[in-house]
């Protein structure tokens, strides 16, 4: 099985990943001059218009990005709670983060939500607070007076109505991510630094796009074929990989690479069979920490693909085609800009760019 030797362009990746995210921790010394919030705030935030009388101060984080974007916003004295994550959060944000209350690795219970009274629940997903919220719907947080935010790359243009990860009928882009950093800005009066952090990631979004254009010859990775893989409930059973609207697809729209899954849901399970026939020339592999499924870890995915008798006669898989990628980097997340950086290293690497 692979091992960290065959991934010299991803660890160059992450090495840059380290310094560029160092970066984001000083966003609040470059902030550029923006309003104060004028209170009372209203938002219109998927679906449901939210009034904010005051800044929050005590904030419950339902996903791991929501979180990292508030660290990033330097209010980690606001957050009090914190759940759903799928990994490491980002190195400069580890001390802070290490002092908030981790309300759960995965889901929450609507108990453990409202012990922290909070005066704001943020989530990055719909099925946490929404509907059919696997922590409760919206209501039950209006009716005991707290507000609720949910990420816009979770709800424009999505149906979560059929449960799962929904459907997407429009490819996300990362405006939605700077929408939501530009509410959350607003919503705590600290507009100046939504600004700032939303000027470093578009500048980091442009470089990475320009380094693949301009370091293969002024090509791009025309055509290349890619899957991404999630995770599965079994090993050897069906995969969550990638539809076509999600945060990878905006991942190879911007390397000018090809998405193989046509799909609108967001992370449909699809049978190794179908996608030897499509025969990606790379295969995306999730990484995490959380251990839900049976192939979470990225050294499972690693070894079924060599040993399983369908996938092991990929050339993908024969050439160790295999790009590493953060999961956060999948999801419509300020970490797809390390996602794009990271597949444009692979793609680069395996001599696939024109």
């Amino acid at each position: 099985m692979p091992n960290a030797a065959h991934f010299p362009a991803l660890r160059r990746a992450a090495l840059a990943l380290c310094a560029g995210l160092a970066g984001l921790g000083l966003v609040t010394a470059s902030a550029s001059a923006a309003e104060a919030t004028g209170y009372p705030l209203t938002i219109h935030n998927c679906g449901m218009s939210v009034t904010f009388d005051k800044a929050p101060t005590r904030a419950v984080a339902l996903g791991q990005n929501t979180t990292e974007i508030l660290l990033s916003l330097g209010l980690a004295d606001r957050i009090v709670g914190t759940a759903v994550w799928m990994g490491p959060v980002m190195k400069p944000f580890e001390a802070q983060n290490a002092r908030i209350r981790r309300l759960a690795d995965n889901d929450p219970s609507f108990e453990a939500v409202i012990a922290r009274e909070p005066d704001l629940v943020a989530a990055q997903f719909e099925w946490h607070v929404g509907p059919n919220g696997s922590v409760a719907k919206r209501e039950q947080f209006t009716q005991l007076g707290i507000p609720t935010y949910i990420s816009p790359a979770d709800c424009v243009e999505k149906d979560n109505s059929g449960g799962g990860d929904g459907l997407r009928k429009q490819m996300f882009t990362m405006d939605l991510v700077y929408r939501e950093i530009q509410d959350l800005a607003r919503i705590f009066d600290v507009g100046d630094r939504g600004e700032a952090l939303v000027a470093a990631l578009r500048k980091r979004e442009a470089a990475a796009v320009a380094s693949v254009a301009l370091g293969v010859a002024g090509g791009k990775a025309k055509g290349v074929p890619v899957v991404f893989w999630f995770s599965s409930k079994e090993v050897r059973g069906d995969a969550f990989v990638a539809g076509r609207n999600g945060a990878p697809a905006y991942i190879v729209k911007a390397l000018g690479a090809r998405n193989v899954v046509t799909t609108e849901e967001e992370w449909p399970l699809v049978s190794w069979e179908r996608i030897a026939a499509a025969d990606p020339a790379v295969i995306v592999i999730a990484t995490m920490d959380r251990r839900r499924y049976a192939a979470d870890d990225p050294a499972v995915k690693l070894a079924f693909l060599e040993s399983d008798p369908v996938t092991g006669k990929l050339e993908a898989v024969r050439k160790k085609r295999f790009v590493l990628m953060d999961a956060q980097s999948m999801n419509p997340t300020i970490r797809t800009i390390d996602g794009i950086e990271a597949l444009a290293d692979g793609i680069k690497a395996f001599g696939l760019a024109e």
